[in-house]
């Protein structure tokens, strides 16, 4: 297991721009995949981004060409660059680990609001 830390989440208008950032307890070098989910009051959480131990990344349909996930294994962290933000943007998005197969950990979540 390892503890996560999200932070970087506020209010931005349409078209701007947060970044996203989560901090982990330990290296994060053997993790297998780390990223974000989000979830929207009465929706369900969704898988928004994701980047695999290699460097291969995984993003939502919604987000693609606006959002950008990156790690960096130094600092123990993981990114999200979000960009052309849309009021549907608005959620709790949670930062993920998973350090086996059978095990993931989870962020306590930042929220994001993107005003019209």
């Amino acid at each position: 297991q390892v503890q996560l830390v999200e932070s970087g989440g506020g209010l931005v208008q349409a078209g701007g721009s947060l970044r996203l950032s989560c901090a982990a307890s330990r290296s994060i070098f053997s993790v297998f995949n780390m990223g974000w989910y989000r979830q929207a009051p009465g929706n369900q959480r969704e898988l928004v981004a994701a980047i695999t131990g290699g460097g291969t990344t995984n993003y939502a349909d919604s987000v693609k060409g606006r959002f950008t996930i990156s790690k960096d294994n130094p600092k123990n962290t993981v990114n999200l660059l979000m960009n052309s933000l849309k009021p549907e943007d608005t959620g709790v998005y949670y930062c993920f680990a998973d350090t086996s197969y059978s095990a993931r950990s989870w962020g306590q979540g930042t929220q994001v609001t993107v005003s019209s």
